[in-house]
């Protein structure tokens, strides 16, 4: 994942809301509310406020945020992430689910899916996981999941992902889901004063449906 849209600095001097807790949902409308989706080992749901204390204590590390912009500073700062991540939903922008895997109840990471376009044809995608949660097939089992929601839900017909030419793992994991490595965007990320180079990557709604013939999502709720 390289962006992270919230920008933590915009919203320090809002005042403090209440939201309701995620509930499980049957509606088909993914602006109220998120479905619960399931493979293997991995859920994907919508982000509560009690996620904030694990996803601050596992997505700041040196180690996984090296490549990504900077994430919120404390477990309040990833409430205040939260609390927006919400409200764009509902305005109909922008989708995170939280990662969650099986046997447990608590967030890992996220992946996101924001429009690029106001019709939501073309979108871009990011994620990120602690890393004591990479290499366990998390990504590889919920990748899927989203990609299928994107492309069925929204109506998704371009989903592009950017990734440092340096982070191996990140390519490396966009081209094992069947993303297409189209262009390198030269100094295109800044991280901490340093500009780097991207991959921009692209999955095509007509290819994914064309290699995945029979493919739906599984749903709890």
């Amino acid at each position: 994942m390289e962006k992270m849209p919230f920008a933590e600095a915009l919203h320090q001097a809002l005042p403090a809301m209440e939201f309701p807790a995620a509930q499980p949902t049957t509606s088909t409308d993914w602006r109220q509310a998120l479905p619960v989706l399931t493979a293997g080992h991995v859920t994907l749901r919508a982000l509560r406020d009690d996620d904030a204390e694990s996803l601050f204590q596992l997505l700041t590390t040196e180690e996984v945020s090296r490549f990504i912009s900077p994430p919120p500073t404390s477990a309040e700062g990833f409430r205040r992430f939260i609390a927006w991540a919400r409200r764009e939903q509902g305005a109909g922008r922008y989708v995170c689910f939280a990662v969650v895997p099986a046997g447990t109840d608590t967030a890992v990471g996220i992946f996101q899916v924001r429009q690029i376009d106001p019709s939501f044809e073309t979108a871009e995608w990011a994620f990120v996981l602690g890393a004591p949660f990479w290499g366990t097939g998390l990504f590889a089992e919920g990748a899927p999941l989203v990609v299928d929601f994107a492309v069925e839900q929204l109506g998704v017909r371009r989903l592009e992902a950017r990734a440092a030419v340096k982070n191996g793992r990140g390519n490396g994991a966009l081209a094992k889901v069947g993303a297409v490595r189209e262009a390198v965007l030269r100094q295109s990320f800044l991280r901490h004063g340093q500009a780097y180079d991207q991959h921009l990557w692209a999955i095509l709604a007509d290819d994914w449906t064309a290699t995945r013939p029979g493919t739906r999502m599984s749903r709890v709720h």
